[in-house]
């Protein structure tokens, strides 16, 4: 028997790349794509709620029930927000809906896509990577021992995949070997399939940085 998985940011690439590996992926019996908008997919395992604002979706939301693992893949750049707009989308909007799944799943595992060179200090002067640290700690004391955070660097897309960070598929394909020489490097797949781990298993850490998310992904 297979794990229920909510998947939030399918739109982006990681969110994308984690939905077409646990459609594909055994170990999945169902996805519920937690979107601000409906995708252009349809598949056996996988249903949708059309959410505009996360901030809105409360315990009245029964389709969220059921549910043994989050994967939280939903953010947005920094580059032009101000502080406060950013912590809006990444802090109280992750911390929010982590709330209402917990009420409604006591037992879910919440894995949170956060990114390489997390500030877990809070202290830094990167306000990104401040702000995700925020985040990280505070959802390691809601979830006690079932919350992991996950911090890729450079990331290999999924084939089939549609959403680029900022550049085309041949630009990437261009740009990824010569990369991956400077940045730790993994694939979404390799993402997801960790998650699926960290679900099933569990780990050793609740930070997992490149190293850990290969590791956890070949379990």
């Amino acid at each position: 028997m297979g794990i229920n998985v909510i998947l939030t940011g399918v739109t982006g690439m990681v969110g994308e790349g984690v939905l077409l590996e646990c459609l594909q992926n055994h170990k999945v019996d169902s996805v519920m794509a937690v979107c601000r908008k409906p995708i252009d997919l349809t598949h056996p395992k996988l249903k949708l709620l059309v959410a505009p604002d996360f901030l809105q979706i409360n315990t009245d939301s029964a389709q969220l029930k059921g549910y043994d693992a989050c994967f939280y893949c939903a953010g947005v750049s920094s580059n032009g927000l101000s502080e406060e707009a950013y912590t809006k989308i990444t802090y109280d909007t992750t911390v929010h809906l982590a709330k209402v799944l917990l009420q409604l799943n006591p037992q879910i595992v919440f894995n949170f896509v956060s990114g390489y060179q997390t500030d877990s200090t809070e202290s830094g002067k990167v306000m990104w990577a401040r702000i995700k640290g925020k985040t990280e700690n505070t959802l390691l004391k809601m979830f006690p021992g079932k919350e992991f955070n996950f911090r890729p660097a450079l990331m290999k897309p999924m084939p089939g995949q549609k959403s680029f960070y900022g550049y085309n598929r041949w630009m990437h394909k261009m740009l990824y070997p010569a990369l991956s020489f400077i940045f730790p490097a993994c694939s979404i797949q390799e993402i997801a399939q960790a998650m699926i781990s960290a679900t099933t298993v569990g780990y050793k850490k609740s930070i997992l940085e490149v190293g850990d998310i290969k590791k956890l992904a070949a379990t």
